[in-house]
């Protein structure tokens, strides 16, 4: 399949599924926190397009459309975004915490910047043991504000490490657009004093997402040290589910979903170009529609997690056993 369609197929499923969640969340299916990633799609798939299968990527709570690029199944990350047990953290970790050592996904992470010191440890554990993997790490805009995100910059310079930090600049934050809250918007150049190079990237465009990435890997791979890439992007729905948007008009929303949505761009490409035709992307979509309609049923017919699970996978102090 040509790397275009492949990628198409990917964020529409992607699309399709957060679509999905979106409705289930408003029909009381769905519990806690839930944060959909529409609008967002070309910058993971792109990512993950050019990674190889040995690099790691680790991101924060929106992080479904990561794990289904990763080629997670969307049936178990169903069932976990509803607490079952089927579920990839058997129903307890829901939509911010899921995890797949497989795949190389280490989540998933609700506080904000975690992942950031975290993707820095994989990076330094791919050169202490030699192994030719980047750790890629993505963050928004406005964990880019957090003081961790600087001290892991300064210890991935210092040694060298093999990481890709990803931020995804959608222009708003929780709430607060990156102009009132940020006094340098150029993110990529938030490595300038730790001589970490950087590059702004148009997120929406699943194509230069690919051509960057490939070259940032290639970078950090080579011993190079760690490189920046700030995805110029842009999210349709709220912060999360419990966030009506109402600090941006309808008219700016409008303007990113008629004019730079990076499905339909993806879309006209390929039949521009005669890498598919219209029957084929409709049968794609059609296909994708019954995938997520059965990973909602499996999911709502999973059963909870057992009792006996309550206190699994939690590290316990032998002071606190007692």
């Amino acid at each position: 399949m040509p790397p275009l369609l492949r990628a198409f197929q990917t964020m529409l499923r992607i699309r399709r599924f957060e679509q999905k969640a979106g409705r289930l969340y408003a029909l009381g299916k769905i519990g806690g926190f839930c944060h959909l990633y529409l609008g967002q799609e070309a910058v993971v798939v792109g990512l993950q397009h050019a990674a190889l299968p040995q690099d790691q990527i680790i991101t924060g709570y929106r992080d479904h459309g990561h794990m289904l690029a990763c080629d997670m199944n969307p049936t178990q990350v169903m069932a976990e975004l509803m607490g079952r047990n089927a579920g990839y953290s058997k129903g307890k970790g829901g939509s911010m915490h899921m995890f797949s050592r497989e795949k190389n996904f280490f989540g998933g992470h609700g506080i904000v910047g975690a992942q950031v010191p975290i993707g820095t440890g994989l990076a330094f554990a791919n050169a202490y043991l030699k192994q030719n993997a980047v750790s890629i790490a993505s963050f928004g805009d406005g964990a880019a504000n957090q003081g961790q995100v600087y001290e892991s910059f300064n210890m991935a310079k210092l040694w060298k490490l093999p990481i890709l930090y990803i931020i995804e600049n959608n222009h708003y934050a929780m709430g607060t657009s990156l102009e009132r809250a940020t006094a340098q918007t150029a993110l990529h150049r938030r490595g300038d004093s730790f001589d970490i190079p950087g590059k702004a990237v148009d997120g929406m465009n699943v194509e230069k997402v690919m051509d960057e990435a490939r070259q940032a890997l290639d970078f950090c791979r080579n011993g190079k040290g760690p490189f920046i890439l700030e995805m110029q992007t842009y999210r349709y729905a709220g912060h999360s589910m419990s966030d009506p948007a109402k600090y941006r008009s309808k008219e700016e929303v409008k303007e990113m979903r008629e004019h730079h949505d990076p499905i339909d761009s993806a879309r006209q490409r390929l039949l521009e170009t005669g890498a598919a035709k219209e029957k084929t992307l409709a049968a794609m979509e059609k296909t994708i529609d019954a995938e997520m309609e059965e990973a909602a049923r499996f999911a709502e017919n999973s059963p909870e997690p057992p009792l006996s699970e309550l206190m699994t996978d939690i590290l316990i102090t032998e002071k606190e056993s007692h």
